[in-house]
């Protein structure tokens, strides 16, 4: 899974490995990459991506993070970050997060996209990625962290698959025709009180500014996005630690309204 990664890559790839299959977080990988090597941290995300694949996963889009100025500075960064989502991670369906899936999670608002068209040649600038889009939906995005306490650098965060976890989508899908990312409102409420709130030009200004950098990003990566894929493009106002009964719901305007409710027990084998 590591073998063409230099010697610290490795590590950090077998370390972050190590805490996703026992559920038990693990120290910061900067020690190991550093906090800023982007190039070191999109290997070792690669690398964990690749062990995901070769255990029957499926990759069905990307989730783009550090979209948040506040969020940016925090980290002493000037660029967001992206991340993979797999097929596993969708709670949609059933609305449900189940116990011990996730270890330290936090949740936020997102408008994602799904794509009627590859994004993979052109300018991929606001125009082509707007008429890219097939419909826009609402979601919850429960980001979380192998790394304890949330103690993370970009390139902590950037390795350990953009500190992705789960998500669930809203069941109303709106074309692009009739709505405009940038002047959504957004509501979190956990257990019925308002948690977040926000709007569409907390997302690097427009939702759709972050499509298209992820668009650019992606294909600089040799990966470009493609038809059929769904992009999470990032929080509409702050996230929220939750935990075991919480009962999340969002509502953005355009869109309706995303729910999940998170289960309790030991989650053992879940």
């Amino acid at each position: 899974m590591t073998e063409n990664l230099p010697s610290p890559a490795r590590a950090a790839a077998q370390r972050l490995l190590t805490a996703f299959r026992t559920r038990v977080p693990c120290a910061p990988v900067r020690d190991l990459i550093g906090a800023a090597d982007v190039d070191a941290a999109y290997a070792v995300q690669q690398q964990l991506t690749a062990a995901r694949l070769a255990e029957g996963a499926t990759v069905v889009g990307r989730k783009i993070g550090l979209t948040s100025p506040a969020v940016q500075a925090q980290l002493g960064v000037d660029r967001p970050d992206f991340g993979v989502l797999f097929a596993d991670m969708d709670v949609s369906g059933s609305g449900i997060v189940p116990p011990g899936r996730l270890l330290q999670p936090k949740i936020e608002a997102e408008i994602a996209f799904v794509l009627g068209a590859d994004l993979a040649d052109g300018d991929l600038g606001p125009a082509q990625v707007r008429d890219a889009v097939e419909y826009a939906v609402a979601a919850l995005e429960i980001v979380d962290s192998r790394i304890a306490g949330w103690d993370i650098t970009f390139g902590d965060t950037v390795a350990d698959n953009a500190s992705s976890g789960m998500f669930a989508l809203g069941a109303l899908r709106v074309p692009l025709t009739g709505f405009a990312p940038v002047e959504a409102a957004m509501e979190l409420t956990v257990n019925g009180r308002q948690a977040s709130q926000g709007d569409g030009s907390a997302c690097l200004g427009d939702p759709l500014n972050a499509l298209a950098w992820l668009a650019r990003t992606a294909r600089d990566h040799g990966d470009p996005l493609r038809a059929g894929q769904l992009v999470l493009s990032g929080a509409l106002g702050p996230m929220i630690p939750v935990g075991p009964g919480d009962v999340v719901t969002a509502t953005i305007t355009g869109l309706g309204q995303v729910g999940v409710t998170f289960a309790t027990g030991t989650g053992a084998d879940a």
